[in-house]
């Protein structure tokens, strides 16, 4: 053989044409596992030599298992073909992603392509550690994967399989299954493939009404803008007679602003009343007033409208009471189980993790006594040492539920705290900075309302954001008489949101100190 016939390429061999090979991207408790065992079973049931592997993901939702399956028609006698251990990049024939992200994954490792994959996923999210860690909104564009598959894949099935999966009683798996089934990407019919869910013995009632459901779907796909549109449904107020008159006539007052402020002040009056009492919610009723006071509909009441948001956020905080009484509510009991699927035969143990420090327990006293203490060192080294230890608490305990319930139930001592004080005094500060701004500077005033948003969370992260906070405002002072004070603001508070450490706030603040 000559040189030239070596590098020359050679034509593809014909006994590979026959070969079908199926990727699946699917992380942990997806039954990614359960998923290629059905499909091996379905080729080799129906006379074909099929081969399955797996590359295990790392751990924490950073990666998902790649399973690979090739499966070719088989005659007794004939010979085994020789399998490939991985898919490699442009030679894919059907793609299976368990998640949105895990889609857009599989079209950047070059498994999807125009020109033969069909392109299988489920358009739920299982966020990833990288986007739970940004302190703002983390989460990555669903509508650019579905953009870029739409384009990479040859055919292109994407429903959300993984809520039709839960409403028939089953899992993710199974509702993938009956997709594959209903894309006809493979040569079996839908005996054969519910013929292999029957054969695993093992949830099979629910396996295969899910996979009943996706198959229809998959089969008779509806267009994106002929789908139902959800509705948001505002939680129901119940509660005895006479707190229930109290609550219609603050109802009736804030469905009696101007529509912008309204849609979010109702939702933000529940949350404070919620939080604390009815009284509570009057005052977040008059302070929102006084915005509105400095607020006029030529500007579409932006300030109000944020203001209603922002407001009740902080003065909704969480403290140990708001924490505890949370941890020991029965709707989330119920939503654990139903998210565990806990069957009436099984005994559900739940942990609750407490790690207070000193500032938290301090922030309970009275509001005198609380910031003399936390004023001394001395004790609030002592504090820290004696709680800043890490408890864990099984609430599925009377003892440790009945802790909780009791800490929680002290909402009638919140306003004499400490905390409550503090958060009080801070709020005050906030609106009176923001609303100093309305006459000079009306979108710079906005932005200053937005800049709540920077705190949020318990013990080290509501402490981080209120540091960010505060540096935000206060590089926003040092441009607040420039015209373009708001655009910076803006700025300074989406730096505040990309990082944990604050480095990328950092880079924002130098760059202002540069030229302020």
């Amino acid at each position: 053989m000559t040189l030239q016939e070596t590098l020359s390429p050679k034509a593809a061999d014909p006994r590979l044409n026959g070969i079908i090979k199926l990727a699946i991207l699917a992380v942990g408790g997806q039954g990614g596992g359960v998923l290629t065992g059905w499909i091996e079973e379905l080729a080799r049931s129906n006379g074909y030599a099929a081969q399955a592997t797996s590359v295990a993901g790392v751990a924490q939702r950073t990666g998902a298992t790649v399973y690979y399956i090739e499966m070719a028609p088989h005659r007794a006698g004939d010979p085994m073909p020789v399998f490939s251990l991985m898919p490699a990049a442009g030679d894919v024939d059907i793609m299976i992603a368990a998640e949105m992200m895990e889609a857009g994954r599989s079209i950047i490792r070059g498994f999807v392509t125009p020109d033969r994959t069909t392109l299988i996923t489920s358009t739920h999210r299982a966020l990833a550690v990288s986007e739970k860690m940004v302190p703002g909104d983390g989460i990555a564009s669903s509508a650019e994967v579905m953009a870029a598959a739409e384009i990479a894949a040859q055919r292109f099935i994407a429903a959300d399989f993984d809520a039709l999966a839960i409403a028939n009683g089953s899992v993710i798996s199974a509702a993938l299954f009956g997709a594959l089934a209903g894309s006809g990407a493979l040569p079996f019919d839908r005996a054969a493939f519910e013929a292999a869910i029957r054969a695993s013995g093992k949830g099979v009632d629910g396996s295969l009404r899910a996979f009943g459901a996706a198959l229809a779907v998959a089969a008779n796909p509806v267009p994106e803008e002929a789908r139902p549109k959800p509705t948001a449904v505002a939680a129901q107020v119940t509660g005895p007679a006479r707190l229930m008159a109290d609550w219609g006539k603050l109802a009736a007052r804030a469905a009696a602003l101007p529509a912008p402020v309204a849609d979010m002040a109702m939702p933000g009056l529940r949350k404070v009343v919620d939080f604390q009492d009815i009284a509570y919610g009057a005052e977040f009723l008059d302070r929102l007033a006084s915005v509105m006071a400095q607020d006029n509909a030529a500007q579409g009441w932006a300030l109000s409208r944020e203001a209603a948001k922002y407001i009740a956020n902080a003065m909704a905080y969480d403290d140990i009471i708001r924490v505890a009484d949370l941890k020991t509510r029965g709707r989330r009991f119920d939503r654990i189980r139903r998210e565990m699927r806990v069957k009436e035969a099984n005994l559900l143990h739940l942990t609750e993790f407490f790690h207070p420090r000193a500032e938290e327990i301090v922030g309970l006293f009275p509001a005198k006594l609380g910031a003399r203490v936390e004023a001394d060192p001395k004790w609030m080294a002592r504090l820290d040492r004696w709680f800043n230890k890490g408890r864990r608490l099984r609430t599925d305990s009377l003892r440790a539920f009945v802790t909780l319930h009791v800490v929680g139930g002290l909402r009638g001592w919140r306003r004499r705290t400490l905390r409550h004080a503090q958060e009080q005094a801070h709020l005050s500060r906030w609106l009176a900075t923001s609303l100093a701004e309305t006459n000079r500077n009306y979108d710079l005033a906005v932005e200053l309302i937005r800049c709540r948003r920077l705190i949020k969370g318990y013990s080290d992260t509501h402490a981080r954001g209120k540091s960010k906070f505060d540096r935000v405002l206060a590089a926003t002072a040092l441009v607040a008489s420039r015209p373009d004070a708001a655009d910076w603001c803006r700025r300074l508070r989406e730096a505040a949101l990309l990082d944990e450490e604050g480095k990328a706030l950092d880079g924002a603040i130098a760059t202002i100190r540069s030229f302020a």
